[in-house]
């Protein structure tokens, strides 16, 4: 069976990208570290995958804010071709502080070369670095092409900008700021977490094929990552005998959910 491609980009304060492509790899994908110089110097690499993967750490050490400078890089350097990239279907992911990379990039919640930027990620409500697991309420009806078959799920968060926040905007025709945020919105905690606004976790592109996240779905790629795996031997014993996708854990159903999406 052919595997897709992934990026998985490493380097400058990015402190997750081993074990994200190690994730990737196990759900299905070929996944290949690349460091950050290096696809500024060759975008073209972007044709040769179909997934790129912006993990989780504190890229270049979060100055100015979290996130901000290696979005400035990617905007300088790649910016074209991300939106060329993301126009051709290929999937993108952001991870923690690739979520803030792609909010600061502009390419969430729309992903367009002249879409307004209407939300930001700022600091936690409790004005403090959180590192804890949480539950989430995966909502079908908001088209992504990550959580199919899932409905709540548990992964770690470990962040201290991760509340989302709308940006003001001039009033217009249409929907409110308020409603867009919501329908693009497929992952939200179940209970309050960090201040989020109406507790949305992640959000999406209308095309479904961008997706940021807060939580780190490569921490949950076995069952013996989750705190009480102890109280799990049901689980355990049943993903023995099946490799349904609601059965495995549900950081590698969100990955292997991308990678079948592209077979």
């Amino acid at each position: 069976m052919h595997k897709p491609g992934a990026i998985v980009l490493c380097g400058d304060g990015i402190n997750c990208d081993a074990e994200t492509a190690w994730a990737l790899n196990l759900s299905g994908f070929a996944a290949a570290p690349m460091h950050v110089s290096d696809l500024l110097l060759n975008p073209q690499a972007l044709s040769k995958a179909q997934m790129l993967v912006i993990p989780g750490g504190f890229s270049y050490g979060d100055e100015i804010a979290s996130g901000k400078i290696l979005a400035i890089k990617l905007r300088e350097r790649l910016q074209d071709a991300l939106y060329t990239y993301i126009e051709n279907g290929n999937l993108v992911l952001g991870i923690c502080n690739g979520f803030q990379v792609l909010v600061q990039l502009g390419l969430l919640p729309f992903s367009g070369e002249n879409d307004p930027r209407i939300v930001s990620l700022v600091r936690n409500a409790q004005l403090k670095f959180i590192n804890r697991w949480v539950r989430l309420q995966v909502y079908p009806d908001v088209n992504s092409r990550f959580f199919t078959s899932l409905r709540e799920i548990e992964l770690p968060i470990r962040h201290g900008e991760g509340r989302l926040a709308l940006e003001p905007l001039e009033d217009g025709a249409g929907e409110s700021v308020e409603q867009t945020v919501k329908r693009l919105a497929p992952l939200r905690y179940t209970d309050e977490v960090n201040g989020s606004f109406d507790k949305i976790a992640a959000l999406t592109n209308p095309a479904g094929n961008v997706l940021g996240l807060m939580p780190h779905p490569e921490a949950f790629v076995r069952w013996t990552q989750n705190p009480s795996w102890t109280n799990r031997q049901v689980a355990i014993k049943r993903f023995e005998r099946s490799t349904t996708i609601a059965e495995i854990p549900h950081g590698l159903a969100i990955f292997s959910n991308a990678a079948a999406s592209l077979n």
